[in-house]
């Protein structure tokens, strides 16, 4: 039983491929998508792995991270504990503290005549992040429990002419709304946090707009990037037969969330506890458990394929507890 929730956001600083394997379209190597409404995801055991990675990396170099105002060293038994045993451990052995559900797509980037490019959403992602906040016992502003509609933009940033807008070679006609721009406030506020990022949260801010559910299936869809590439023969200098694939990327500046559902450890006794022996109960393991999760992995993850090639760069940035909340 899962005790602790911890959402985060996914920001793309490069394109991303979490691929699928093979396909029978025209895509060789396609990304991952929810099987009912086609919109990209990353699946939960994936971006598990590349955390975990991170850890491993730490261990590796003997690095140290603070817990609970301790410095601790991370090592195999306590990534073990955190993610579970490794393929060469015992699996019997016990699970781990620490699960993830599928990162879904929250905000997409998409191609305007006017801003160079939109954040595009719609009701039914919205909606689904209302729900998964719920979950989390995350309280969302009052801005979100307004009925979310289409054909609304946070600004006329974008707007070309008489409340027209031009996303890719679609026209749409819009409006603005003063409770997506909350909306969109919250989202910059929490996405872009730092002053660092002054620039995008400012553009998150004017530039969000909201699709109707089968206009951003559309666009999910149909929008990713697609990059062939190809294998040359050092011989000959031409294309290795079958060397010649195309593969789909998730295109930078996509954001997605994900929720991080800690428990307490699975070990029964104390004395295989490592750093996490503090603990009075199964509750304060399962913080402990997210605090180690936290602390130790970093701003910016890889994510996906072709790692050597500076795909699946990803930042992570996790959704703190609110303090004088915009209602």
């Amino acid at each position: 039983m899962f005790l602790k929730f911890q959402p985060f956001f996914l920001i793309a600083e490069t394109p991303i491929h979490p691929g699928s394997g093979g396909s029978l379209s025209i895509v060789d190597l396609p990304i991952q998508r929810e099987r009912h409404t086609n919109f990209p995801k990353i699946e939960p055991s994936g971006l598990k792995g590349c955390i975990r990675e991170v850890f491993e990396s730490l261990e590796k170099n003997k690095k140290k991270i603070s817990l609970k105002g301790k410095e601790i060293q991370i090592n195999k038994d306590n990534i073990s504990l955190v993610f579970g045993p490794d393929s060469q451990g015992d699996e019997e052995s016990h699970a781990g503290a620490i699960g993830f559900t599928d990162a879904r797509i929250l905000l997409f980037p998409v191609k305007s005549l006017k801003g160079i490019f939109a954040w595009i959403t719609c009701p039914q992602v919205l909606e689904r992040f209302k729900k998964d906040m719920e979950i989390a016992g995350k309280k969302l502003p009052k801005c979100f429990e307004t009925k979310i509609e289409s054909g609304k933009i946070a600004s006329k940033d974008i707007v070309i002419q008489d409340d027209l807008i031009v996303l890719e070679e679609f026209t749409f006609k819009v409006e603005v709304d003063s409770n997506v721009k909350d909306i969109a406030e919250w989202f910059a506020r929490y996405i872009f946090p730092d002053n660092s990022y002054n620039y995008w949260k400012e553009k998150l801010k004017n530039d969000l707009v909201i699709l109707s559910d089968d206009e951003f299936r559309d666009f999910v869809t149909n929008s990713t990037e697609v990059i062939t590439r190809t294998k040359i023969d050092n011989d000959t200098g031409t294309v290795e037969k079958g060397g010649l694939w195309t593969e789909e990327y998730l295109p930078q500046d996509s954001i997605l969330y994900s929720i991080a559902m800690a428990s307490g450890l699975r070990v029964k006794d104390d004395k295989d506890k490592d750093c996490f022996s503090e603990a009075k109960n199964s509750e304060e393991e399962a913080e402990l458990v997210l605090e180690y999760f936290r602390n130790g992995v970093g701003k910016v993850i890889q994510i996906g394929g072709n790692q050597t090639i500076g795909k699946g760069l990803t930042r992570i940035e996790f959704l703190k507890e609110e303090k004088n909340a915009k209602e």
